[in-house]
């Protein structure tokens, strides 16, 4: 489809494998699926969320909200329900928003969905962008747990002032769609790769770094560290800065590709489901994004 060769891939991404959606297949379904998953494993059910935020770029419509229409299909009849569009941090920012407001008292359960399906807004004829990104949804139920454990401190910021260099151009009230926006390919994500590679790696320590001092750790207390999934050699440099051996790193991207607010999610599920996270364990979750954005959450298992 462009000029690039499975070799070029694999050495500057890591990535081997990704996962495309069938054209009928929207945000919705995956976060669906996702939920539902999550409910399962908690043994609660959907009437018992009394909040719901999706994390995503890619919702269904402009309007209603994505949390909209998963609380319809989940049955979460009443739950109050929004979208946070932060991109690929989005699901680190939702996990510190539902912590907040179930902290407070004010909502006994969240559930927390990062979805996208990034094949929707894919440029197949842009080679620096077209290899990377792939569709996915995880879900997390953020609950009152003992004294000492859940999410113990988060760091979360932006920087508006490189937000051109990811982005998606039309459609917006910006640039509204017209015939011209669209044959000038502008509904699709654009990137510019460099600067967000050398921002990504800067962000992902100095939050992280933050994150952990609020939470009165070091980061030899660090069991294990679930990164963005958007290039390996970004998540390589990050754990060199940070002086934390590559062993406590979470890496699926070879798999996925860039799922953007999905990644998160995605990574800790796998980790927990390969033993690799235990009851006590401080696990750290890093991410970044467009905006530009970041952000990092630690919690206690």
């Amino acid at each position: 489809m462009v000029d690039t060769s499975d070799e070029w891939i694999r050495t500057r991404t890591g990535i081997e494998q990704r996962r495309i959606v069938e054209p009928h297949v929207a945000t919705s379904d995956l976060a669906l699926e996702s939920a539902r998953i999550a409910l399962q494993r908690a043994d609660l059910k959907a009437n018992d969320m009394d909040l719901i935020i999706v994390a995503t770029v890619t919702p269904d419509m402009f309007f209603p909200c994505t949390a909209s229409v998963l609380q319809q299909a989940l049955g979460a009849a009443g739950a109050t329900a929004f979208d946070l569009l932060v991109g690929c941090t989005g699901f680190v920012y939702g996990l510190a928003v539902a912590r907040e407001m179930v902290g407070t008292g004010a909502y006994r359960r969240a559930l927390v969905t990062g979805a996208e399906t990034l094949s929707k807004i894919t440029d197949w004829q842009d080679r620096s962008t077209c290899v990377l990104f792939g569709d996915a949804a995880g879900s997390a139920i953020v609950a009152p747990v003992p004294e000492g454990h859940g999410i113990l401190s988060y760091s979360l910021g932006n920087d508006g002032t490189n937000a051109d260099t990811l982005k998606v151009p039309a459609g917006g009230s910006r640039m509204p769609t017209t015939a011209e926006t669209v044959a000038s390919r502008l509904h699709y994500l654009t990137m510019v790769g460099s600067e967000v590679f050398k921002f990504a790696v800067r962000a992902m320590v100095e939050s992280s770094e933050e994150a952990v001092q609020r939470a009165g750790l070091s980061m030899a207390d660090i069991a294990v560290v679930i990164p963005h999934q958007a290039n390996l050699r970004i998540i390589d440099a990050a754990a060199k800065r940070l002086n934390i051996p590559f062993e406590r790193f979470v890496r699926n991207v070879d798999r996925y590709g860039n799922t953007s607010a999905a990644s998160i999610p995605l990574a800790l599920d796998e980790a927990v489901r390969a033993g690799r996270i235990h009851s006590g364990d401080c696990v750290m979750l890093s991410s970044f994004g467009a905006g530009l954005s970041w952000g990092t959450v630690v919690m206690r298992w």
